[in-house]
């Protein structure tokens, strides 16, 4: 049978403490999306234990990288358990062809540049054979307990979850790329997109450099007039005018009736 220590865990102060303390942890898509996978593919008895635990405070410390979370959680032992979490991070081929695919989803895109994660971005990501969530998690802790996961790492997954709620970018940031990273690459201008203007020397526009924009040919076009009437309906005047002032409004495109007197 595997030894774990039993002990009550030694109670820390300024420790990593889950907000929601009763009910289910996560609030958000994406971080109820990472929940639903820890209890499909973890016990649910030792994640009831590690809800406990993240509830407590006992976590002392989370870091996120590309492919890789590190934690501390203080246990019934004097030196806290070191627990890594570790998941494949995209390279930069792959992450340039999911650039590509958000970039060509316009409202993708304009969601990830407000901050917001679309949650069609799963799909963005399974159209080119990728998961955005982790399907299965290679994971260590160095606790005496044998069994996966301990309650020490379902706190820091759980914690974790609550980590996405805040910052939707840092499951991407898990994937390789960081927020300021996917951004800049969207807000970055295409090259079908860029605007080309042909350099023409002036030497060479000289000819029809001064000629007028409108010809016998080529008609100078004019705005379609208003209806005569559009300022009365628009900024209607006190009741008892409105009558009165219309014919005069009529009259108003008529050429004669706008020419001033000869001085």
């Amino acid at each position: 049978m595997p030894f774990f220590d039993k002990g009550a865990p030694i109670k820390v102060e300024g420790g990593i403490r889950a907000r929601n303390q009763r009910g289910s942890i996560g609030s958000s898509w994406w971080s109820r999306r990472f929940i639903d996978i820890l209890e499909r593919i973890c016990d649910s008895g030792r994640l009831s234990r590690g809800r406990t635990y993240a509830r407590k405070g006992q976590v002392l410390s989370i870091d996120l990288s590309a492919g890789l979370v590190q934690a501390a959680v203080q246990g019934s032992r004097p030196a806290p358990y070191e627990i890594t979490i570790e998941i494949a991070a995209y390279g930069d081929a792959q992450w340039a062809a999911i650039e590509e695919a958000i970039a060509a989803q316009a409202v993708h895109k304009a969601k990830l540049l407000a901050g917001e994660m679309p949650p069609e971005i799963e799909e963005v990501f399974s159209s080119l054979g990728l998961d955005l969530f982790p399907r299965s998690l290679d994971m260590e802790c160095s606790c005496p307990d044998w069994g996966w996961p301990c309650k020490h790492l379902s706190a820091v997954l759980y914690l974790l979850a609550e980590s996405f709620d805040d910052d939707p970018f840092l499951v991407l940031a898990w994937r390789g790329r960081t927020r300021d990273q996917l951004l800049g690459s969207l807000e970055a201008p295409s090259a079908e997109s860029a605007l080309t203007v042909d350099d023409v020397p002036f030497a060479d526009r000289l000819t029809d450099f001064f000629t007028p924009g409108a010809t016998l040919h080529r008609r100078e076009r004019r705005p379609t007039p208003a209806a005569p009437d559009l300022l009365l309906r628009l900024f209607p005047p006190p009741q008892n005018l409105t009558h009165p002032l219309r014919p005069a409004y009529n009259q108003l495109p008529d050429p004669a009736y706008n020419q001033l007197p000869d001085s």
